[in-house]
């Protein structure tokens, strides 16, 4: 077994991740649970009985009334009574003015009531803050009990009296039902991850099915979704990338077959002249110079192409580089029409300059030249009969704009996306008079590197123009 084939080994599935999470999930909730309501319920008990006198001193001194202390007796009932406390309102120094036990005659309020009130009348009026809070046990109920006393408003005192029952017999009903609880929860939750689990796994396990399929070279393999919507934007994209990878590999073997056409032509013409040479012309000086002149041309051809593969091959895998420099627009622009003044001679081909003011740019020169003149040579071979091409200059506010228009035979609307595709021919047009058919290639993957826009606009039996903008250079 391989390095790779453990670290897949080690890899959770999807189903096995779903178990673990919701197996952690419910074992923290079931945790917290018996936390809650077991070990920490005496404490919990403890807190509320401690919020619940604050509350009621709260709500007993906000409407207590100085002049008309007896006016709070119905409030007062009523709270005791929802508590099941004893409530006492004295005056500071004298005589119970309200009282209500709820708490069955047992409370240390209602108990030896003269003795125990100057008590806790004096911690009190001894205590800083005002008011005393105290825990006292209930030796004949073993009960814990709470005992609060403070000053209401300057004149009066409240006493509150409560008592926290034994919770030991609800802690033992609670723990009954919570093991029922977690064995329905462990059972519940085993249900609901099985049912999860196949639910999610499934639309995986057909996308993986789908891409074995890809992979064995089914290009027409359709990716489905499962309902969810990750999924299927995993799916779209998967889709996606399938068609683009069958059209890679339609477009590679018109490569295979172009690039072979293109190289067995000028091997065979070699062959051909090599062999006449060889045979018939080897004693004749003009018959051989022309023969060795055409092997010659053929050789530079096949060169040419080999060349443009490799620098296609440089361009597209990121290793070639740009010596960027600055230059006059003018000069690249004249500097790549001067290579034409031969055909423009011989074939009566007319080159137009159409520019505006001369500004410097700033790119790797010598690679945009290449651009320009693919663009050129392309408007040669496609001119058609009015043998005219225009190279335009159009300065913008960041860029300057450069354009190549022929008059001939125009490309189809539906093509015009892929002109610059890799290793796209259109099957109407003859093999390039002066080029490799790999030209449109490299000048996409020139101009990308420098990050400029390029496009081409064309219309069937009116001609084409080819475009692309290049960088004004910073004023210095």
């Amino acid at each position: 077994m391989t390095t790779s084939d453990k670290k897949k080994r080690r890899v959770l599935s999807v189903r096995s991740t779903i178990w673990v999470y919701f197996a952690f999930f419910t074992g923290a909730i079931l945790f917290l649970v018996w936390f809650f309501q077991v070990f920490t319920l005496d404490r919990y008990y403890q807190m509320s009985t401690r919020s619940k006198i604050h509350n009621i001193v709260s709500a007993i001194s906000s409407s207590f009334n100085d002049d008309d202390p007896l006016s709070s007796t119905t409030l007062v009932e009523n709270l005791a009574y929802d508590n099941t406390m004893t409530i006492m309102v004295t005056e500071r120094y004298g005589k119970v003015l309200i009282v209500s036990d709820f708490m069955g005659g047992y409370s240390v309020l209602t108990r030896d009531q003269g003795i125990r009130l100057l008590e806790f009348r004096n911690a009190v009026n001894n205590s800083e803050d005002g008011y005393f809070l105290s825990v006292n046990t209930n030796e004949r109920f073993d009960t814990t009990e709470y005992l609060y006393g403070g000053l209401l408003h300057d004149d009066y005192m409240l006493f509150i009296n409560a008592s926290l029952e034994p919770i030991g017999p609800a802690v033992e009903v609670i723990k009954e039902q919570l093991v029922f609880i977690t064995v329905m929860t462990f059972f519940l939750g085993l249900f609901i991850t099985m049912m999860l689990s196949n639910r999610l796994s499934r639309p995986f396990k057909q996308i993986t099915k789908s891409a074995d399929r890809l992979a064995s070279g089914d290009y027409g393999t359709r990716f489905e979704g499962g309902g969810y919507a990750e999924i299927n934007e995993l799916a779209d994209a998967l889709n996606y990338a399938a068609s683009e990878i069958s059209k890679v590999d339609s477009l590679r073997n018109d490569l295979i077959a172009n690039v072979s056409h293109d190289l067995r032509t000028p091997l065979t013409m070699i062959k051909a002249y090599a062999e006449m040479i060889r045979d018939l012309s080897g004693d004749n000086p003009e018959k051989r110079a022309e023969h060795l002149s055409v092997i010659i041309d053929e050789s530079d051809r096949l060169s040419e192409l080999v060349s443009n593969l490799l620098e296609l091959s440089k361009l597209q895998n990121g290793s070639a580089e740009l010596n960027s420099v600055r230059f006059s627009v003018a000069d690249f622009i004249d500097s790549a029409v001067s290579r034409y003044k031969l055909l423009s001679e011989k074939e009566g081909y007319t080159f137009e300059i159409d520019g505006d003011a001369d500004v410097i740019c700033e790119g790797d020169e010598m690679r945009l030249s290449q651009v320009l003149r693919n663009f050129i040579d392309n408007a040669v071979n496609y001119s058609g009969d009015s043998r005219k091409i225009i190279i335009r200059q159009r300065n913008r506010e960041k860029v300057v704009r450069i354009e190549v228009v022929d008059f001939g035979v125009g490309i189809e609307r539906e093509k015009l996306p892929m002109i610059f595709d890799r290793y796209y021919r259109d099957e109407r047009t003859k093999r390039d008079v002066t080029g490799s058919g790999l030209g449109l290639s490299i000048v996409k993957e020139i101009l990308r590197l420098h990050g400029m826009s390029f496009g081409v606009q064309s219309e069937l039996g009116k001609g084409s123009t080819f475009w692309f903008e290049i960088k004004r250079a910073e004023e210095e």
